[in-house]
């Protein structure tokens, strides 16, 4: 039996861990959780979202823009998730409404596909 998630994973190229902290860390506001010891010398780093974790990896070789594949990060006030990103000269996507939800998206400075969802 399933009984939840605990984390995904998404990647980033390698060697690009301070750039990739910046965004989440500092731009995001996710707070670094500590990889375990066994896993440090791999690269990336870990962060906390609520009660679940994303994973930030390194890889080298993928081109992110041409995947669908990404994470919605749910939040109470979309507005203020646009005005931030904007103020980081991030490109906001608009999105297929979805009945019941506001919702956008924007690629991270690796590409990767993100989508920020309020419920309405």
């Amino acid at each position: 039996m399933i009984i939840g998630l605990h984390h995904a994973q998404i990647t980033i190229p390698k060697g690009a861990e301070e750039e990739g902290k910046n965004f989440y860390c500092n731009v995001l506001a996710l707070p670094e959780i500590e990889k375990p010891e066994s896993l440090k010398g791999r690269g990336g780093f870990w962060l906390q979202v609520g009660d679940k974790e994303v994973h930030v990896g390194t890889e080298d070789g993928f081109d992110r823009l041409t995947t669908k594949s990404h994470l919605a990060y749910e939040v109470n006030d979309i507005s203020h998730w646009r005005n931030i990103l904007d103020r980081n000269h991030i490109k906001i996507l608009d999105s297929v409404p979805i009945p019941g939800y506001e919702r956008f998206e924007f690629r991270d400075p690796f590409g990767n596909r993100v989508e920020m969802i309020k419920r309405k």
